[in-house]
């Protein structure tokens, strides 16, 4: 398995991401120091409203770019037979109905990828089930979060 490429799938996703979001911070500023934004009565607050998006959009923006820089900077280490579960690795769990594919990542969790044919989750060390899995070995069971029934899934794979 190539993390590497899977981590150039991850953060190909997160620059679209902050050039969609830089371009509407750049038109919400825009909105808001454009000369029909100026209120037309003391209760007019689009000019305000735009530039409250407009610091709001920047500060995301600013965020996303620095989860770039984080994974950019992750070492990536092969996993050995048998080792536990770290950052940027790569876990495979296996339950009744389904199995699923995640990414150990330092930020941005919850988004998702496709790699190589399968859909990959990246999840962070401080979402409930990033907790779980960090520390676990192969053949170990966790517990996902919300109403499940059934048996739990299972580590199958760490790569």
């Amino acid at each position: 398995m190539d993390k590497a490429a899977l981590l150039q799938v991850i953060v190909g996703q997160l620059e679209a991401e902050l050039a969609v979001l830089v371009a509407a911070a750049h038109a919400s500023k825009d909105q808001a120091t454009d000369a029909e934004s100026k209120p037309d009565g003391k209760y007019d607050m689009a000019g305000q409203s735009a530039a409250y998006l407009a610091a709001g959009q920047a500060k995301l923006a600013t965020e996303l770019a620095e989860a770039i820089s984080a994974y950019r900077l992750l070492p990536l280490a092969p996993a050995k037979p048998g080792a536990a579960v770290g950052m940027g690795d790569v876990v495979t769990l296996e339950g009744p109905e389904r199995r699923t594919v995640y990414f150990l990542g330092p930020a941005r969790g919850g988004i998702e990828v496709e790699w190589s044919g399968t859909s990959v989750t990246v999840i962070t060390a401080v979402s409930p089930l990033g907790r779980q899995l960090l520390g676990r070995r192969p053949g170990e069971t966790v517990t996902l979060p919300g109403p499940r029934q059934g048996h739990p899934p299972t580590i199958v794979k760490i790569e």
